[in-house]
């Protein structure tokens, strides 16, 4: 794909959800990649410029490195469909789904994809009620946050109360989730491979915001110590969790693998971190694939769902 085929980039970056901050990072270096290989790319924050400058600058690609909120949830997405402007990842439905935990969890239940028992929590619910059932202890969480904002990891019913008003102050939309016990694992996609599996460690009760972005001692283990058979066995099921909820392009998928051996689905990651610190650039790096390169990859996969239309490269 030559640059100059390609014509200007948009690079979205900050806007207005929870994980902001973590999004100028992602879309900095991303900006920082496109430059380096010689793309007419630009910093675009939608909480900054109105919809109508995407219009007047005339973009004719976006590379969405929104994170959360209006950037991972189809919104943006639907507003470049109107405008007729092609984008990296999924499309409208995809990244709405993909975004609610809950109805991501109802899909692969259809599909027969293990993913952690779960409830719809309310100020009404009885919370003791709902730790007997799940077990303890239990994840809470906002359906429609990412990085791990507003998640609590509870050990007694009686703290269930104070984590659902937390994981409330983010969204209307809580549930509370059986916890696994066992390896934390992440699956990175691109286009329609997976690359290689990393697994997560951190002596943090579990992989949280601070473990993520800031802490020094999370580890990041690849390759991720699984038989290469069984690694290529969860690769798939990630392929195909990640395609029931009809995502495509890139992104990363999260699970745990239990005491067993089970892999248990969590969520997936439509438009994922793409800082120092994050997961695909680490995998795509191993799969020997270096950060200009990735973002080229996922430039290449710029489209408008509506027509399936391809116009980069």
């Amino acid at each position: 794909m030559k640059a100059s085929d390609v014509g200007k980039v948009a690079v979205l970056m900050g806007g207005r959800s929870a994980e902001r901050a973590v999004s100028l990072r992602s879309g900095s270096m991303v900006l920082a990649a496109l430059k380096k290989k010689g793309f007419d790319a630009h910093a675009f924050d939608p909480k900054e410029r109105g919809l109508g400058a995407l219009i007047g600058e005339r973009f004719d690609r976006a590379f969405i490195v929104l994170h959360g909120r209006y950037g991972e949830d189809g919104t943006i997405q639907g507003a470049l469909e109107l405008l007729d402007i092609p984008y990296t990842g999924s499309g409208v439905l995809a990244s709405a789904l993909a975004m609610d935990k809950w109805y991501a969890k109802l899909v692969w239940q259809a599909c027969g994809i293990p993913t952690p028992r779960c409830e719809l929590l309310t100020r009404k619910s009885d919370m003791h009620a709902v730790a007997t059932r799940l077990g303890l202890p239990l994840m809470v969480k906002p359906a429609n946050e990412g990085s791990s904002i507003g998640m609590t990891k509870v050990k007694s019913a009686r703290d269930l109360s104070e984590a659902y008003a937390l994981a409330a102050n983010y969204d209307r939309v809580v549930i509370a989730e059986a916890f696994v016990d066992g390896v934390e694992l992440t699956a990175a996609i691109l286009g329609d491979r997976p690359l290689p599996l990393i697994k997560l460690e951190t002596p943090r009760e579990f992989y949280d915001y601070e473990a993520k972005y800031d802490a020094g001692d999370t580890r990041y283990i690849i390759p991720c110590g699984l038989p290469p058979d069984a690694e290529r066995i969860i690769q798939d099921e990630a392929l195909f969790a990640f395609r029931m909820l009809g995502c495509s392009g890139w992104g990363r998928v999260d699970l745990m693998l239990d005491l067993s051996g089970k892999p248990y689905f969590l969520e997936v990651n439509t438009s994922p971190g793409m800082t120092d610190h994050s997961l695909v650039p680490m995998a795509a790096r191993h799969a020997g694939l270096s950060f200009e390169d990735l973002c080229l990859r996922i430039l290449e996969t710029a489209r408008l769902e509506e027509r399936g239309d391809d116009r980069v490269g």
